[in-house]
């Protein structure tokens, strides 16, 4: 899964940027989900249906002619919705605490910039609007950034594990922005050990995923017909 973040402060035009850029990058041949960050107290508006259920059950799930929805109490942690979404690329929308993927940073001036993370070592793929920060490029055009963005986007799995030597996600994330780095180089992901859930991988430490491939490999050597090679396993349920 790849995926880029906009991120701005209140009121700058995140949204309708997010809008146009899935569009664009739709027309562009490569389709995207959004998630949206927000401060909002509730998600639907007070009084309709779902609101009054949610009071009553800790989830809700909407379904109509033209659209689904799920709704739940409480905040949600950002991993396991992005199964949900069913989709190769998101834009995500708000979420400046997010250290795992590029940004695309609005904002008015440098200073704005710089504290929305456009900086050498930063996480800011490109600037939107009219803020000029050195070494970082700044665009208005949406095709043009579309096409910036889609395939320097990525996703790290925020494991912090250390195992591609940096001390976390956050350091690793900052290479790759720069160009000194992969997504390829996170070692948590593609290991001896893959493991997907509705076609998404699960990002596994090096330690876990050897203790799990030892521990499979253990039981497949007590079954009849088990001879060393290459095993693809897959689960239902």
């Amino acid at each position: 899964m790849r995926a880029v973040n906009i991120v701005g402060f209140k009121n700058s035009g995140k949204t309708s940027l997010a809008v146009a850029l899935i569009r664009e990058l739709a027309e562009q041949g490569t389709p995207a989900a959004a998630m949206k960050f927000t401060h909002q107290d509730g998600l639907d508006k007070a009084g309709t249906d779902t609101a009054k259920l949610l009071d009553v059950a800790p989830a809700v799930g909407a379904i109509g002619e033209k659209e689904s929805a799920m709704f739940w109490k409480g905040g949600r942690h950002f991993d396991t919705l992005l199964p949900l979404l069913g989709a190769e690329f998101v834009v995500v929308e708000g979420g400046k605490p997010l250290t795992v993927l590029p940004r695309i940073v609005i904002a008015g001036n440098a200073e704005e910039a710089r504290a929305l993370g456009a900086e050498p070592g930063g996480l800011a793929l490109v600037v939107y609007g009219q803020a000029k920060v050195e070494g970082i490029p700044t665009v208005n055009d949406i095709a043009a950034l579309a096409k910036l963005v889609a395939p320097r986007a990525f996703l790290l799995p925020g494991l912090d594990c250390g195992a591609c030597g940096r001390p976390d996600c956050r350091a690793l994330a900052g290479e790759i922005v720069a160009g000194s780095a992969a997504a390829t180089d996170c070692a948590a992901l593609g290991g001896v050990l893959t493991i997907e859930v509705n076609g998404v991988p699960l990002a596994l430490n090096p330690f876990v995923s050897r203790i799990l491939a030892s521990g499979i490999k253990g039981m497949l050597g007590e079954l009849k017909g088990y001879a060393p090679g290459e095993a693809v396993i897959r689960l239902q349920g």
